[in-house]
């Protein structure tokens, strides 16, 4: 892990502490909300291991806070209108083989989280940990072609595909065809 992943996941660990503590939640009690193990959850706690993107949604709910103020320490401002140019979303490195860059980050209260996601040709072969979380998901694919792993099933999906599901199954995406992918998944929180 690089010197500024690791700063940045100590970051996301320590706002996390601060905000949780603010709540007057205990660890113990947050590790049985999320239903992890205690260890487990002391592990993202103390930037051991980086917080799977399910456990973060999972936690702003908990501590009622947006996801932009636990990445970046900044909360959200902007009510009726946020423009995000091209290549100006916030990168939230979470997994080994994904990049996800947060596209609508500056909007106070959204009610959906749509991220541009790209998945590395590494994942065709090791296809990434299965994760769930609450709401609904969609993916579309802006460029090359995915595997969608929803529970026991898996759809190949190409430029242009599209594919709405229950995120509550585990699930996850691979790149397919020997080069990275790039997709836009929008989840309904």
């Amino acid at each position: 892990m690089s010197t500024e992943s690791w700063t940045h996941i100590n970051e996301i660990a320590s706002r996390i502490v601060e905000l949780r503590e603010i709540s007057d939640i205990t660890a113990e009690e947050m590790a049985a909300k999320l239903n992890v193990p205690l260890d487990k959850y002391l592990s993202y706690e103390n930037a051991e291991v980086d917080f799977p993107v399910s456990v973060l949604y999972e936690i702003c709910s908990l501590l009622k806070v947006d996801l932009t103020e636990i990445l970046t320490g900044v909360s959200p401002k902007l009510v009726k209108v946020s423009l995000v140019r091209k290549g100006q979303g916030i990168s939230v490195d979470r997994y080994k083989g994904y990049d996800f860059e947060s596209i609508a980050y500056k909007f106070v209260g959204r009610k959906i989280e749509p991220m541009i996601v790209t998945v590395g040709e590494g994942t065709e072969k090791n296809v990434p940990a299965m994760v769930s979380h609450n709401g609904q998901e969609f993916n579309y694919v802006l460029e090359g072609q995915i595997t969608v792993y929803v529970g026991k099933n898996k759809y190949e999906l190409n430029e242009g595909d599209c594919l709405y599901f229950d995120p509550t199954e585990e699930h996850a995406q691979a790149a397919r065809g020997g080069r990275p992918a790039r997709f836009l998944t929008v989840i309904l929180l």
